[in-house]
């Protein structure tokens, strides 16, 4: 069935247009009315982090994943794009995806006023109602928000023509969820201006204030010592999020075995046949249990799953190795293979010592 292409058939089409959050409440409450996960592709959460999920997207709340590193946050916050309805209208050729009811940007709101009911349409999938950005150091308020076009100048437009604007990551993700991961590596007079246009509903570009109400969902991360002790997050911006919530590891390793056995694959490589002993890997998620718990190893830091993952795949490559230069036909992981996971653990984690103390002592079972 085609979708319309002009405003008039839309609103002939009987569309309604809502809020982002309104969109992922009503999305989400049909999952969770159908016994569906609001999240898909996370294992070990069920009990503990998703029904918090759950509670934040029916209220309405932006988010912020606390957890150290490997604890599937960003998988979490990508698959939320699942929530959004596949596709969206906009008005034709606006950068910041303008509500054909309601636009904001100058060229939406003109075109709207010049062709009315005529004004073209087009359909963006929820893919691309996504935005990303790692917060360092170095990030501007040219990145988030914007920054006047020098070209678009240079072509006769006043500095002061909304027109001059290049849009940056925040209105362009307008009417989708914006995601900014590791937040207090955000400098502060970014975090002022990331929360003057969610609150105030206007940006100041170049000395000129403009009016832009953008409908958004925010989603962060960060590692919970940096968000907590190290208070360069401000207030009103850490005042924003309605929902925060702790991420973990995996509690047992019956998890971590089932987190391997979705991230991995067996190599194929022509004329061998590979087969892993289900307490091969119990013995690789194992150890990264052992590890969480080893006094040796700096915890803040954390140890990822991708330790376990990791050595999987290294565990797997050495029985590979020796049955390809041995000639052998059928692949099958040994104890002694074990010995090719220093390569692949020494690196995953900081020791409180050296790490070869550490990795050496574990090893032995100390």
């Amino acid at each position: 069935m085609s979708r319309p292409s002009t405003l008039g058939e839309l609103r002939d089409a009987g569309w309604m247009s809502r809020s982002v959050k309104d969109e992922i409440r009503a999305n989400a409450a049909k999952r969770i009315g159908a016994g569906e996960p609001v999240v898909r592709g996370v294992l070990g959460y069920d009990d503990t982090v998703l029904p918090q999920m759950e509670n934040a997207l029916l209220a309405g709340h932006d988010v912020i994943l606390l957890g150290e590193r490997g604890q599937a946050k960003t998988r979490m916050i990508r698959s939320l794009t699942d929530l959004l309805d596949e596709w969206m209208p906009i008005v034709a050729g606006s950068e910041i995806n303008d509500d054909p009811y309601a636009p904001v940007s100058p060229h939406a709101r003109e075109l709207v006023v010049d062709k009315g009911d005529a004004t073209p349409l087009q359909w963006v999938h929820r893919d691309r109602r996504f935005g990303e950005k790692l917060a360092t150091p170095d990030t501007s308020i040219a990145d988030l928000i914007g920054e006047v076009d020098p070209i678009k100048v240079a072509e006769g437009r006043y500095l002061s023509d909304e027109l001059t604007i290049h849009y940056g990551l925040l209105p362009r993700t307008n009417r989708g969820i914006f995601s900014i991961n590791e937040l207090p590596d955000l400098a502060e007079r970014i975090q002022v201006g990331l929360l003057n246009v969610l609150e105030e509903r206007d940006i100041q570009i170049r000395g000129y204030k403009v009016h832009l109400p953008l409908d958004l969902m925010l989603v962060a991360s960060a590692n919970p010592e940096d968000y907590t002790n190290r208070g360069r997050i401000i207030t009103p911006l850490k005042d924003r999020f309605g929902a925060q919530i702790r991420t973990h590891y995996p509690l047992d390793a019956n998890v971590e075995v089932a987190v391997i056995d979705l991230e991995t694959d067996l190599p194929e490589p022509d004329g061998v046949d590979v087969s892993v002993p289900g307490f091969m890997t119990a013995i690789v998620a194992e150890v990264s249990q052992l590890a969480r718990q080893s006094p040796h190893i700096n915890q803040r830091s954390g140890v990822s799953v991708r330790l376990s993952i990791t050595n999987w795949e290294t565990l797997v490559a050495n029985a590979l190795r020796r049955a390809l230069r041995g000639g052998e036909r059928e692949v099958v992981p040994r104890i002694s293979d074990l010995d090719a996971l220093v390569a692949s653990t020494g690196g995953r984690s900081s020791s409180r010592r050296s790490k070869k103390a550490a990795t050496n002592r574990f090893w032995i079972g100390s």
